[in-house]
């Protein structure tokens, strides 16, 4: 297979980005020998996460994102219109797919030297095994996280599909060469290293456990990892070692958040709680995206042009009438905002605070703290698999509990109800110009389901709608359009906020469901993904 040259700087060593390259080689071979005790390896795990978020990118990418006004709106921003039409981006941001990239491959660069670090260590303690378990799946994850950006969803045919570098050691040289490899051995890879990890994590050694990989993290991310790679069973099992008997001690408690005052600083903190249950896993990242999906007209040009507008909300999900009845039934109410050129429908999930350079000058980065796993999305990738076991039983219980922990709506789902209300609703896009939204999308999985109208494949559409509605903001209804083979059409919203042109079509097989890989990493010799 061809071998590529890529500057260690671009792919993996996330110091490179902050420091020249003389001053990298001269501190990098010190630090890494400084790695010898308990104090100095939980230290560095910190570096292990990643510092740079994928939610805007996969958000403006999905289906919760419209063009409002299209180009004759002057709130825009070029970025934004180059993410959301699914083009290569020219120009960078915090938010941008090249600091992902470069953020993932740091945390992976800081993994491998812990690891490094410990095979030197020889005999290791329990708090360094745990440790251990920790670097293991920060690697696996970080590497997860950047083949669902930057690769096409898993499949069965994945050996046919590329991969990326899996890196599983420390660079030493300031030119390594790497392969991008298929698709189904870097999953492999992945597994291996999940795998591993599970049986060495622990929580003991942690201060503050939800910002680290704890035990229930853990599980959580395997649960997702078997659900992406289509293991239904492992999926049922992973998740039963987080919920036990009984998952409602574990979900939000949506009720006593509908209770606070509408306000975004206190429901978006409250939401990202360490103490609630439901957080399994946090992350701070430098973000606007707390301001983008905040209140009012928070996020400038970025938050305009592009958002979750009224038509998608009242037609698809936050206020669409539902299988528990409208968008009254949820305990928190979502936030709705319009003026010219302006129109967005928002729960208030994500907050922001100002990372300070200078006090007096008023600069600096917007940060904001989010959930990379939650018990709820655990619920429902449980649902999914047991939908696809043909547990119908057990998947429409899942449901039920999902439902009346985020609603007030008491009524209990069995296959016959969903199946009942999801034939009776109608598929998006079905009028004569392809734009026209409704509750349903058509689903293409490179897996096998049953039929349209099937008990099966109304499931399906419950669990994803479920999973859009608690997902929103967060990134993940993008990775369920991949799975899924959701086609997307892109159109623009008049005056009056209801679609009225198509202007792009992203289809089931789209190679453009793949990020480009970062110009830079190219140019040193990585290869592109297809278009």
């Amino acid at each position: 297979m061809k071998k590529y040259i890529i500057q260690a700087s671009v792919l993996a060593l996330s110091a490179m980005a902050l420091t020249g390259c003389d001053d990298f080689l001269d501190t990098m071979p010190d630090n890494r020998a400084t790695l010898n005790n308990e104090e100095k390896i939980t230290k560095m795990l910190v570096s292990a996460y990643p510092d740079n978020e994928y939610l805007y990118v996969a958000e403006l990418m999905s289906d919760n994102t419209d063009d409002i006004g299209g180009p004759q709106n002057p709130y825009t921003h070029r970025w934004a219109e180059e993410i959301y039409a699914w083009k290569e981006e020219t120009e960078t941001r915090n938010s941008s797919t090249e600091r992902f990239w470069s953020a993932s491959y740091g945390c992976i660069a800081a993994a491998n030297e812990v690891l490094q670090a410990l095979d030197k260590i020889g005999e290791l303690s329990p708090t360094l095994k745990e440790c251990k378990g920790e670097a293991l799946l920060c690697r696996a994850y970080n590497h997860f996280m950047l083949a669902n950006m930057f690769c096409q969803a898993y499949t069965k045919n994945a050996a046919s599909h590329l991969g990326l570098p899996y890196m599983e050691a420390s660079e030493s040289e300031l030119v390594p060469q790497y392969e991008r490899g298929n698709l189904a051995d870097f999953y492999g890879k992945i597994e291996k290293d999940l795998t591993e990890g599970l049986k060495l994590i622990g929580d003991s050694h942690y201060s503050v456990p939800k910002y680290h990989f704890n035990v229930s993290a853990a599980y959580a991310f395997a649960a997702r990892f078997y659900l992406y790679t289509e293991n239904w069973g492992e999926v049922v099992k992973m998740a039963n070692r987080v919920f036990g008997s009984d998952p409602r001690p574990m979900l939000r408690d949506w009720k006593a958040l509908g209770s606070l005052a509408l306000d975004h600083d206190i429901v978006s903190n409250a939401f990202v709680n360490a103490s609630s249950n439901a957080n399994l896993l946090l992350h701070t990242a430098v973000s606007e995206a707390g301001l983008i999906y905040g209140a009012g007209y928070s996020g400038g040009s970025l938050a305009c042009r592009f958002n979750h507008c009224s038509y998608t909300s009242e037609n698809e999900d936050m206020e669409a009438t539902n299988i528990f009845g409208g968008s009254t039934e949820f305990y928190l109410s979502p936030a709705s905002y319009s003026a010219s050129n302006y129109n967005k429908v928002v729960w208030f999930k994500l907050p922001y605070m100002m990372e300070y350079l200078d006090i007096v000058a008023q600069t600096g980065y917007f940060r904001t703290v989010y959930p990379a796993f939650t018990s709820e999305e655990l619920l429902l990738n449980r649902a999914e698999a047991y939908v696809m076991l043909k547990e119908y039983d057990k998947a429409a219980a899942d449901l039920t509990t999902w439902m009346q922990n985020m609603t007030k709506s008491t009524k209990v789902l069995t296959p016959q109800v969903v199946s009942d209300f999801y034939n009776k609703a109608k598929y998006c896009y079905s009028d004569g110009a392809g734009i026209e939204s409704a509750l349903k999308k058509h689903l293409n999985p490179a897996f096998e389901i049953d039929d349209e109208g099937s008990i099966q494949e109304n499931m399906l559409q419950c669990v994803l709608g479920f999973r859009r509605l608690e997902t929103m903001h967060l990134g993940l209804r993008w990775f369920d359009v991949k799975r899924y083979g959701i086609e997307i059409p892109r159109r623009q919203m008049n005056a009056q906020g209801r679609p009225v042109l198509k202007t792009d079509v992203l289809t089931k097989n789209d190679p453009r469901r793949a990020i480009q890989i970062p110009l830079r990493v190219r140019d040193a010799g990585l290869e592109a993904n297809p278009r």
